[in-house]
């Protein structure tokens, strides 16, 4: 008896035991499977002629675009004013870009395309490099990317504002910009950015602030220094595919804003890093406003020149990442004014960071 009795008490200690084992040690549970490379590749000279457009495109060979990036060559003299941002949005094939009927244009998208442009001036410098935020997780498998569009602006020194938003009990991993037509000269898109489908944010008209959780919308912003009719400014929500049990993801919102460019001729860097806890970088946004974007509704800058050069993954320094990185942690925006001496202007930069809960 006293043998039996002894064995029952071990067994009952060793069942104690493990109770505050699993208690204390949750194992993979809350664990992140996110992770995402970044590849590029590399720099494709132009646009080489005035009021021209050149297009380029990064490719996930393994992975889904959770969002993407372009950086741009000012070039020099005269020609430092020239160059900017015409698109950078998801694509099916590295060529195709979507911009018929409005909802979800696509699905499981790997190729993201970025397109540079000129105006009035070019230079031998001038190059674009796109870049693809490569995604995988063991939640997530599939994507989806939604398009909206807006024939705006049609005035000068005007905003174009537009708002993709991810369907219901899905994510938003990141988004992207573009404008048509690409030869004008003057016309860009100034601006894509994180926000939220409801009347706290204006239903996109104000950008996902530092530190907010989950936004469910992309925001793109089109700008020109001359009226033209027939102004398309497009944004592109990439979200979390139908069906996927997301309850446990946390998209998390980092923002910074910086004073200026506002001196004619000049560019102004604002980057932004993902915190210790906030998961991993998939994606990134960039605008050049009028300030306040995440209080207010989103407001051009000072002057119709003013323009961006950049949107991509960085380091915190605000340097490009080479191709093949998986540490990038950082997103930079390259903002830039025209020939014009420019007021109030502000760069914005945005980064998501993912947690899938796994």
């Amino acid at each position: 008896m006293k043998k039996g009795l002894l064995r029952r008490l071990v067994a009952g200690k060793a069942l104690a035991m493990g109770a505050l084992l699993t208690v204390a040690v949750p194992g993979t549970a809350y664990a992140n499977t996110v992770s995402v490379t970044v590849k590029t590749p590399g720099a494709t000279l132009g646009p080489t002629a005035i009021d021209s457009s050149i297009s380029t495109s990064a490719h996930c060979a393994s992975g889904l675009v959770s969002g993407g990036g372009i950086d741009q060559a000012i070039g020099t003299g005269a020609g430092v004013n020239g160059n900017h941002v015409l698109g950078t949005d998801p694509s099916p094939d590295g060529t195709t870009e979507y911009t018929g009927s409005t909802g979800v244009v696509g699905t499981d998208v790997a190729y993201w395309i970025a397109k540079g442009a000129s105006g009035g001036q070019v230079n031998s410098s001038f190059s674009t490099t796109p870049y693809a935020m490569c995604f995988t997780s063991n939640l997530i498998n599939h994507t989806q990317v939604v398009m909206n569009k807006v024939n705006a602006p049609t005035t000068a020194a005007t905003t174009g504002l537009v708002t993709a938003t991810c369907p219901a009990n899905t994510v938003l991993l990141g988004g992207g910009a573009q404008v048509t037509p690409g030869n004008t000269g003057n016309f860009k898109p100034i601006a894509g950015f994180p926000t939220f489908n409801n009347a706290a944010h204006d239903f996109g008209k104000k950008a996902a602030a530092d530190g907010e959780t989950n936004p469910d919308s992309w925001t793109a912003v089109g700008w020109d220094n001359s009226t033209n009719a027939s102004n398309e400014t497009y944004a592109y929500a990439i979200c979390s595919g139908n069906g996927i049990g997301v309850s446990g993801v946390t998209v998390k919102v980092r923002y910074s804003e910086v004073s200026g460019p506002n001196t004619g001729s000049t560019g102004q860097n604002a980057t932004v890093s993902c915190g210790s806890g906030d998961g991993d970088l998939i994606s990134g946004g960039a605008a050049i406003s009028g300030g306040s974007v995440t209080t207010t509704d989103f407001t051009g800058p000072g002057a119709g020149g003013d323009h961006l050069n950049g949107s991509f993954p960085s380091d915190s320094s605000g340097n490009p990442v080479g191709d093949g990185t998986t540490t990038a942690a950082s997103w930079t925006a390259f903002a830039h004014t025209g020939g014009m001496a420019s007021t109030n202007n502000h760069s914005d930069a945005w980064a998501l960071c993912a947690n899938d809960g796994v």
